[in-house]
């Protein structure tokens, strides 16, 4: 790309990894979670976009990137490989909202709550820190992260962007 470096798109149930000068983008999380790891030192990060919390409550899973744990193990592992120091990971998340309001009777209204927590739970068990968030409420979210940067905009329709 140029010397401005190149968007990276992440789709549903994807993750990438991306260094500068490019950026890294995910659009349309609803009940799914944003991840991203990034290290400061080089400037590489990873984000995944989840759609379900737990890998192992799924059976015959063919894609390992669509859920949080096995994302986050695999991202780690590429973000690795990139040259990335996973000793010094942080991350921030954004998504896991209630997109279903009125359908109390149907568990799967509170899979953007599952995402969050799961994605807690996973980075507490791995020693990351969890150093910004924008998650839960009931709209759908966009986010752009830089890793020149360490900053993730945070787009809704309707509302002012946010950076954390």
């Amino acid at each position: 790309g140029t010397s401005m470096g190149d968007i990276i798109r992440v789709g549903m149930a994807e993750y990438k990894i991306c260094k500068i000068p490019d950026k890294i983008t995910t659009i349309g999380l609803g009940s799914c979670v944003g991840v991203v790891l990034y290290d400061e030192k080089t400037q590489i990060a990873g984000l995944l976009h989840a759609m379900l919390p737990d890998y192992y409550a799924i059976k015959n899973n063919t894609n390992r990137q669509k859920f949080v744990n096995s994302g986050l193990t695999d991202m780690i592992e590429d973000l690795n490989k990139a040259g990335a120091d996973v000793n010094s990971l942080k991350a921030k998340m954004a998504g896991g909202a209630r997109m279903f309001k009125f359908n109390y009777m149907n568990e799967t209204s509170n899979i953007g709550e599952k995402n969050v927590k799961s994605t807690k739970e996973m980075l507490q068990a791995m020693g990351i820190p969890l150093v910004g968030e924008d998650t839960g409420l009931n709209y759908g979210r966009t986010v752009l992260f830089d890793p020149a940067t360490y900053e993730l905009q945070i787009m809704c329709v309707g509302k002012e962007m946010k950076r954390i």
